[in-house]
């Protein structure tokens, strides 16, 4: 089975691991990634602050591209990039006007008919096809995960067909429902973790993070696991300076799906790269397994 895939520009420098880890996962369960051909930057938050126009023409580009190679759904990893290009493919279905006026500037047409998905959507798609289940090695009962969605995979500026709770997700739950890992409840699995103003507005950026950390805390949780890579870099990277700013002791590994599925598979922390995080999560996965062992004896 081959879909088409957009990794963006996230997935091309720091979240690298993550399209790695996309790329095996998916073939693991017997989906060809292609990627689709000289694709460009959705736009991601800068171009909807600055140009109304060009946050919708350069999501579409990329659509007009995956529709002349033949796709007929593109899966896309990362939660902003999912929410610019659907959001983008709404809007021009919406004003035929603007379809025709960006179509008039692209070299491939935009003609409809592409399904876009998140790759959640892909991988329940794979469950309930019953890909993943003679996939599984492993079952970490005892990980405590918070599925962590932040405020892109299910909140859109536009009206689309939105295909989870929009306040109260169940994507990845369902996922790792499948591998034998149930998921913690909690209250902030929505929350806005500051995205990119932990560049530009630090003090506020890490004033949420550590209020989604001391809940996870509470909730009883051992890690957090994301699917965004803003999100996953921002409570990674700076968990230990947010952290000690608010007498917050505890530490949190925040994992990829991909990377919980990555280990349920049997596939080791050093071939997913986990071992490239800032908070230790390669201990926890081996951990894990080691206790799994023992139980099993």
């Amino acid at each position: 089975m081959e879909i088409g895939y957009y990794p963006g520009c996230s997935l091309k420098q720091s979240s690298a691991l993550y399209d790695l880890q996309s790329r095996r996962i998916f073939a693991e369960l017997g989906v060809q990634l292609t990627e689709i051909e000289d694709w460009n930057c959705c736009g991601a938050t800068s171009a909807g602050k600055l140009d109304d126009f060009m946050a919708v023409a350069m999501p579409a580009r990329n659509i007009g591209i995956a529709e002349t190679q033949g796709f007929s759904e593109v899966v896309i990893p990362c939660s902003a990039c999912y929410s610019r290009t659907l959001v983008a493919q709404k809007r021009l279905e919406a004003s035929p006007l603007l379809r025709a006026e960006i179509n008039e500037n692209l070299s491939r047409k935009l003609n409809g008919g592409v399904r876009i998905s998140s790759i959640l959507e892909v991988l329940i798609d794979r469950i309930s096809a019953g890909e993943l289940k003679p996939k599984i090695r492993h079952k970490f009962r005892s990980l405590k995960p918070v599925c962590y969605y932040g405020c892109m995979q299910t909140r859109f500026p536009f009206d689309v067909p939105v295909p989870d709770d929009v306040e109260n997700p169940q994507g990845m739950e369902t996922v790792l429902k499948a591998v034998g890992v149930r998921a913690i409840d909690w209250g902030y699995k929505t929350a806005c973790c500051g995205a990119s103003a932990a560049v530009n507005d630090p003090e506020t950026s890490f004033n949420l993070m550590a209020k989604i950390m001391k809940e996870a805390v509470a909730r009883g949780a051992n890690c957090f696991v994301t699917t965004c890579p803003m999100c996953q870099l921002n409570l990674d990277a700076h968990q230990e300076k947010f952290c000690q700013k608010h007498g917050i002791a505890e530490r949190l590994p925040v994992f990829f799906i991909t990377e919980i599925l990555g280990a349920t598979m049997g596939i080791s922390p050093e071939a997913l790269q986990v071992d490239r995080h800032f908070v230790d999560g390669t201990t926890l996965l081996k951990e894990l397994e080691q206790d799994e062992s023992k139980q099993a004896k």
